[in-house]
């Protein structure tokens, strides 16, 4: 045989560098292709990208406001991954907890102080996304149902969702006949950082759950079964391990984290519940990136997520400076993932090749 495939006991730690760097390079360099394609040179284009998002003031202050939900989404994901529960609906848990906080903000912001209402919200933001990832959950351990495929079709669930109460029955009397809820009233908004749009409450709130979570999977006995199941389930189960509790708490986790971020979104950034597509620009679908290239850490949540913040930034001046449709973020962030999971066969697994291990 001219290779060998063999398992790694452990990859050190400059493998697992190297392997980070070059999915990056690599998934930069297919996307290059794309710019190629019409005309415009690659390292100019990623240039003005990263520029864009990160080579001025107002830049970094757009790409910290993108990076907020995708931290709460992403430490979310981090916890299911970690668990080997593919959740694939952050997206529609965003939104569920983004329906739970319009729902208090309108029946009780007029009558509350801030420092009451905001609260409510921010928990009820949590239970809703924490009950619409609970289902799956007890679908896949009572039913054995693929959790890749419920959490998925939940998310079109809840986007149907948000459009049904938006051109119905929460359609706002103030907003000219558009799909809006009703404005929310000032003491169920969120402040932000002057001169942008930085709700620094709910970023306050995303590096506290990332601490929390770290604490949960590192510090604890909860962490422990999590990494137990997630590396061995039948080990889990002769050691006591309930698997089902074990999967329903690591979903309260991950889509209350979800909808914390979709508290954030309408009560920092739109003040109002509007098309789904508006409130999160792919931030369930994006942020599964940001735990990948966070390794499943979530103190690497903070980094990975500013990075693809400034990528979702970099989007509008792919639109203004080239003419490409926004879409193509979704394309170059999609190269990204693939390599990452390409990456991770060489930490698992080493190449003996004539003689060598590569």
């Amino acid at each position: 045989m001219l290779f060998k495939i063999e398992k790694r006991v452990q990859a050190p730690a400059t493998i697992k560098i190297a392997v980070l760097l070059i999915s990056l390079a690599a998934g930069f360099c297919f996307a290059s292709v794309i710019f190629l394609v019409k005309g415009v040179h690659p390292v100019y284009a990623l240039s003005k990208i990263l520029s864009g998002s990160f080579g001025s003031l107002y830049g970094l202050k757009e790409t910290v406001t993108k990076s907020i939900p995708l931290m709460l989404t992403g430490v979310g994901l981090t916890v299911a991954y970690r668990g080997k529960f593919w959740n694939i609906g952050a997206e529609g848990q965003l939104l569920f907890g983004a329906i739970a906080a319009t729902w208090i903000a309108l029946k009780y912001g007029a009558n509350m102080s801030s420092y009451a209402v905001i609260p409510l919200m921010f928990g009820s933001g949590f239970i809703g996304g924490a009950l619409w990832g609970i289902i799956p959950a007890i679908m896949k351990t009572k039913l054995r149902i693929n959790e890749v495929i419920t959490t998925l079709m939940f998310n079109y669930i809840a986007a149907e969702f948000v459009q049904f109460l938006v051109y119905g029955p929460w359609k706002g009397k103030s907003q000219w006949g558009f799909p809006y809820t009703d404005n929310f009233p000032p003491s169920a908004t969120l402040s932000l950082i002057p001169s942008t749009r930085i709700h620094y409450i709910t970023l306050i709130i995303a590096l506290a759950v990332i601490a929390i979570a770290y604490f949960i999977i590192m510090k604890t006995n909860f962490g422990y079964e999590i990494r137990v199941i997630g590396d061995n389930p039948d080990a889990g189960k002769y050691a006591g391990i309930s698997f089902t509790r074990t999967t329903v708490v690591i979903m309260i986790l991950s889509g209350g984290f979800a909808g914390l971020a979709g508290v954030g979104e309408v009560a920092g950034v739109h003040h109002h519940l509007t098309y789904p597509w508006t409130i999160s620009s792919g931030y369930g679908f994006t942020s599964i990136i940001v735990a990948w290239l966070a390794k499943l850490n979530p103190v690497y949540v903070i980094v990975s997520s500013f990075f693809l913040g400034g990528i979702l930034i970099g989007g509008d001046t792919i639109q203004t400076s080239f003419g490409l449709p926004y879409a193509t973020v979704n394309i170059f962030n999609g190269l990204i993932l693939l390599f990452l999971i390409m990456g991770d066969f060489f930490l698992e697994y080493r190449i003996r090749l004539a003689g060598r291990r590569l």
